[in-house]
C-alpha cells in the first residue's frame, strides 16, 4: 500500500471516530487533535511534530474504551497503543513524541510549580492514574531522552487545545504533512 493510502486511512479514522467526546473536555477528540496540530503549525514546528500533534491521541479512538474510564481507575495507555499503531508508517520523531505525550505531562507537574494549577479537571484526574508527578529520578531519565523536549511542546499545545467551536483547518490540511512526515517508512 502507498503512504497516501497510509495517510488516508489515518484520516478516515480520524474522521469516522473521533467525533466521540474527549473524556470529559469541551471537544472532541477530533476537534482536540486538529486544534493541537494547528498550535503546532502555527509555532512552525516541523512536519514530523506537526503530524504528531495531529495523532497524538489516536490512540482514543483505537483502543476502544469509553469516554470515563478514567472514572473507573482505567489508564487505557492510550499513548502507547497510539505509538505502536503509528510506527508502521512514521519513524520515532512522530511516535516517541506521542508515546511520551502524557509522560510529558507527569515531567511537568514534577518541574513548574504553576503547571498542576493550569490543567482541566479531566487532564488532573487522568494524571493520578497515569502514575502522577514524576520522581527526582524519573524526571532525570526524561530528560535524557532524545524527544523529550519535543514531548513537552506537544504537552503544552495538547493543554491547550480544548477550545469549543475554535475555527482552525480541517483534516486534508494536514494531508501533505503526513505524507512528508511518513516518507521512507514502509
Amino acid at each position: 500500500m502507498t503512504h497516501a493510502k497510509h495517510v488516508d486511512q489515518l484520516l478516515d479514522l480520524l474522521s469516522a471516530q473521533g467525533k466521540e467526546a474527549y473524556f470529559g473536555e469541551p471537544v472532541s477528540v477530533l476537534e482536540h487533535c486538529l486544534q493541537c496540530a494547528h498550535f503546532a503549525e502555527q509555532s512552525q514546528a516541523s512536519p514530523a511534530t506537526i503530524a504528531a500533534a495531529l495523532l497524538h491521541d489516536i490512540g482514543h479512538v483505537l483502543h476502544g474504551l469509553p469516554e470515563d474510564i478514567a472514572q473507573h481507575g482505567v489508564d487505557g495507555a492510550h499513548e502507547n497503543v497510539a505509538a505502536a499503531y503509528l510506527a508502521q508508517w512514521f519513524g520515532e520523531d512522530v511516535t516517541e513524541t506521542v508515546r511520551l505525550h502524557v509522560s510529558a505531562k507527569r515531567y511537568l507537574c514534577a518541574t513548574d510549580p504553576t503547571y498542576l494549577a493550569r490543567l482541566s479537571p479531566s487532564s488532573v484526574e487522568s494524571l493520578h492514574i497515569q502514575g502522577g508527578p514524576m520522581s527526582d529520578e524519573e524526571v532525570a531519565a526524561f530528560e535524557a531522552l532524545p524527544n523529550a523536549s519535543v514531548a513537552v511542546q506537544l504537552r503544552r499545545w495538547d493543554d491547550e487545545a480544548k477550545i469549543p467551536t475554535l475555527d482552525v483547518p480541517g483534516l486534508e490540511h494536514y494531508r501533505p504533512v503526513l505524507l512528508q512526515a511518513s516518507t521512507g517508512r514502509p
